[in-house]
């Protein structure tokens, strides 16, 4: 797609002309005083707080224990508060305070010895990835992670918004800013071919791509004075954007899940952004694939805040409004438009979890759009990531096959959520704080990853495995849902012939799910319900917040309550999660059948 622009017309002509960045102080400056109000805001809020102390003893945390927030916490401290202070000179609320503050930040950052966050330091050193962290980075071998590449856009709007100022202090600080960008970040991407999500030394690629590749040619539009340079970088930016579109689904599902769709599909919007602001002329069309990828959020949506996530993905995920209402925009999907305006909130949210800055001043400049009605697809089937969404009744369902592999899998094939009035009942439990183990050979041990914390069978003691192997087979759509063949997710010492889950959701919402199990020898088999409000064992079956939940027949009911400690998780759900576990007695062959039924409170 962005290839295929650069080959139409002569590429000195389209990418020498990407010189500066969009932004200007006028845009700022034009904000009426309601839309100035959020900046403050938030320039006050961080006015007072000092800028975070990092140390060697930090970055080593996540070697010596696995803690990535020790390190993590004051690096993102560092670069929001920059953040607050330039938009407090922006808003010219107290200016010379916030730029002492700027320039604070901007010196403190450059004196970093890597922007690489200690979790991502055990990155490739000879064009491998490696697993290995390592305690401390090395300053001559700089790496290039996800915000080492942020850092380089941050500081470069930085300097661009605030160059006049900026000299007026000191000259030396923009030209500080310049040599380590310049060191840290487009050098190494220019001369290296080899880092693993480049797309040459893996196929396999993730939202590290788009993520990285929109962020440093933000830098080289902003500091790449010579032509034929900027081009060939450019070029390289467009090739990488083109590898991951090509390595994603036709149906443009996200297996990383919305919340991580912000900086996938997101991180493709950014680069077609910046690149069709440019004076050069572009206006790349739009494939069918990228107007799915934009779509898959509104196919995800719950209501309430709430979206099907699975995987590594937050039940309510923090989603970039500005994002969807430009996809919207863009691709002529005012649904799209209507969805962002839900999650468009406050200019702060843009800096909430990673610092934004390239969204928060599109969402400042950007008016907000009437939001319309937000209208998710009654009936949707993403073949190629195995999910299917389906609404009646009141109720929705959201279900899946797949394969239990990739960096943010669950062991979840067969798995679901149900969903009755825009809140999620049947749940899946979500992400949990990163951590050493998150992307280790020790990931199946932690509970939020294992299958038997999912809603899917344990056959006998044994719960599904992780690998490219494990997956789903014969996954078909059908129109009251979706069947499938889920045997495979379960390693051989499991036992399983066969094991065939179907579902079908009728026109009052209440869901059948069946599940015919054949073994190689009698087992138990305990059905599993993670549920999220505290459930009740009545005769015949659980109550559990607005369903209920029953058997074909009698089944002993174990209840666990699993109480949400981690803050990630405890934002979608705070409390505590219940798991319901019904238990069939051994048998070589299960034929089980629930029925999931609203309760009416009225």
């Amino acid at each position: 797609m962005f290839f295929e622009e650069t080959d139409r017309r002569p590429r000195a002509e389209l990418l020498g002309a990407c010189r500066g960045l969009p932004f200007t102080r006028d845009d700022l400056a034009r904000l009426g005083p309601e839309r100035l109000e959020p900046i403050r805001r938030l320039a006050e809020r961080f006015r007072n707080e000092p800028y975070a102390l990092l140390t060697a003893g930090q970055y080593m945390a996540f070697a010596r224990t696995g803690d990535r927030q020790v390190m993590e916490a004051p690096y993102f401290q560092r670069r929001k508060k920059l953040i607050a202070a330039l938009l407090g000179v922006c808003a010219q609320d107290m200016p010379q305070e916030d730029l002492d503050a700027v320039v604070d930040g901007i010196w403190l950052i450059c004196e970093e010895t890597s922007w690489v966050i200690s979790a991502h330091n055990g990155g490739e050193l000879d064009g491998v990835e490696k697993r290995v962290p390592r305690p401390l980075p090395d300053p001559e071998r700089p790496y290039v992670d996800l915000f080492a590449a942020q850092t380089a856009m941050i500081l470069s709007l930085t300097c661009h918004l605030l160059a006049d100022e900026l000299d007026g202090v000191s000259p030396l600080i923009r030209r500080r800013v310049r040599r380590e960008i310049e060191r840290r970040v487009l050098t190494p991407f220019e001369t290296r071919n080899d880092f693993w999500w480049m797309g040459l030394t893996r196929r396999d690629l993730c939202n590290w791509t788009p993520w990285i590749a929109s962020n440093v040619a933000m830098a080289a539009c902003a500091w790449i004075d010579d032509e034929p340079r900027l081009v060939d970088v450019l070029e390289k930016c467009c090739r990488l954007a083109d590898r991951y579109l090509d390595a994603m689904p036709e149906d443009g599902g996200c297996d990383e899940g919305v919340g991580y769709w912000s900086m996938a599909t997101g991180a493709v919007l950014d680069f077609l952004q910046l690149m069709e602001r440019q004076p050069g002329g572009f206006r790349f069309g739009h494939t069918q694939k990228l107007a799915n990828m934009a779509r898959f959020p509104l196919c995800m949506w719950l209501g309430g805040g709430w979206f099907a996530n699975f995987g590594d993905c937050d039940a309510r995920p923090e989603v970039p409004g500005e994002r969807l209402q430009y996809a919207g925009r863009r691709l002529g999907m005012p649904e799209l438009i209507a969805l962002g305006a839900r999650f468009r909130g406050d200019p702060a949210d843009a800096i909430a979890d990673t610092p934004q800055l390239w969204r928060l001043l599109n969402a400042l400049i950007s008016p907000p759009e009437d939001p319309g009605e937000i209208d998710p697809p009654e009936s949707a089937w993403l073949p190629d990531l195995e999910v299917r969404r389906l609404t009646r009744g009141g109720a929705t369902l959201v279900c899946k096959g797949g394969v239990n592999a990739g960096s943010h899998s669950h062991n979840d094939c067969g798995g679901f959520i149900y969903s009755v009035g825009g809140e999620a009942q049947i749940v899946d439990a979500g992400n949990m704080t990163y951590t050493g183990k998150t992307f280790s050979d020790a990931r199946g041990s932690l509970w939020n990853i294992r299958s038997k914390y999912h809603s899917v069978p344990v056959i006998g003691d044994c719960e599904q495995a992780a690998g490219t192997e494990y997956r789903a087979r014969d996954a078909a759509c059908t129109a009251e849902g979706l069947e499938l063949d889920i045997a495979g997710a379960y390693p051989q010492t499991a036992g399983v012939r066969a094991l065939k889950r179907r579902f079908a959701l009728g026109d009052d919402g209440t869901l059948t799910l069946r599940d015919e199990i054949r073994l190689k020898a009698p087992l138990p088999v305990t059905e599993t319900f993670m549920l999220r409000h505290r459930p009740e064992i009545a005769p015949g079956g659980v109550t559990s917040g607005g369903i209920r939940i029953v058997p074909d027949a009698d089944m002993a009911v174990e209840i666990e309550e699993i109480p949400v400690a981690d803050p990630r998780m405890a934002k979608s759900y705070p409390g505590s999660l219940w798991r319901a576990a019904f238990v069939r007695p051994a048998a070589p062959r299960h034929d089980i059948e629930f029925r999931i039924e609203r309760i009416s409170h009225e």
